[in-house]
């Protein structure tokens, strides 16, 4: 698997669908959906597969530590649903929602560390026959995240890339991000959430990024970024060592591996810590 050869193309329109992946199962989705070939109709009889040794090249995290979070979310991912607005004929009729699975079947293979998938067939349009209104990134672009919520958001700014600023509706982010329940307050939501993508995104990605807030009335209910690439640099990033604090959350990488609950994702693990500190 060669980092420079593999792209994640996406449709807008799940680009901007709601659903909730941990960044373990982001991994595996984006993986195998840029091992898709663009010169072939692909069909819902082909599987796609990724390792623990892919995932630990593409992150930079160590390979035992991605045995075990990949078997659990591969155990997680078959149940995932999306939820993906579309207008049927694409006449501006009433918007309809599909609700579908990512997959419909998935297989771990223990021994190898490796995970096989058949996407579901409900999802095929939207990961080929990519004619127009797509999304396409280097699957190292985000890679090293550590959040899903920053993966979410770089894929949202790319989405705009031509133009350099996107302004996003909070109350269509959680939605989209499926945070019913979760950092109700607006300063949780913009500390767990925004600040910890933005600043991963910064550090790891090829994007720059700045923004702000917008109120309407007394309320926060707007937020406004500005991005662009950054220029290049001859130096590369070095894989992160596990006894130095995770650039996203301050928190030793070791701290959060051994913390983590069992079944309980890296970023959500990490999240639970930083609030106990706090």
């Amino acid at each position: 698997m060669s980092k420079q050869e593999l792209h994640v193309c996406k449709s807008n329109a799940l680009v901007e669908a709601s659903y909730r992946l941990s960044v373990a199962e982001q991994r595996i989705m984006l993986a195998c959906i840029a091992k898709i070939r663009r010169d072939q109709q692909i069909t819902d009889e082909v599987m796609y597969s990724v390792s623990a040794t892919d995932i630990a090249e593409l992150s930079g995290a160590t390979t035992n530590a991605d045995y075990t979070e990949l078997k659990k979310a591969a155990l997680r991912l078959k149940r995932r649903e999306v939820r993906i607005a579309y207008e049927p004929n694409g006449y501006g009729r009433k918007t309809e929602i599909l609700i579908a699975n990512w997959v419909q079947s998935i297989v771990y293979v223990e021994e190898a560390g490796l995970v096989r998938l058949r996407f579901n067939k409900d999802m095929l349009p939207y990961l080929s026959q990519l004619t127009e209104q797509f999304t396409r990134y280097a699957l190292a672009d985000v890679a090293k995240m550590k959040s899903a919520y920053a993966i979410r958001f770089y894929e949202l700014l790319v989405q705009w890339g031509g133009t350099g600023e996107r302004t996003v509706e909070i109350a269509w982010l959680r939605e989209a991000l499926q945070l019913e329940g979760r950092y109700s307050a607006i300063k949780d939501f913009k500390k767990y959430v925004i600040s910890i993508s933005i600043t991963q995104i910064n550090e790891l990605s090829p994007l720059w990024v700045k923004w702000e807030q917008r109120k309407t009335g007394r309320h926060i209910t707007h937020l406004m970024f500005t991005f662009g690439e950054k220029q290049p640099t001859k130096s590369k990033l070095k894989s992160p060592n596990p006894e130095t604090r995770d650039p996203g959350y301050a928190i030793p990488r070791s701290t959060i591996e051994l913390n983590a609950r069992p079944g309980e994702s890296y970023e959500d693990a990490a999240e639970r810590l930083l609030r106990k500190r706090n």
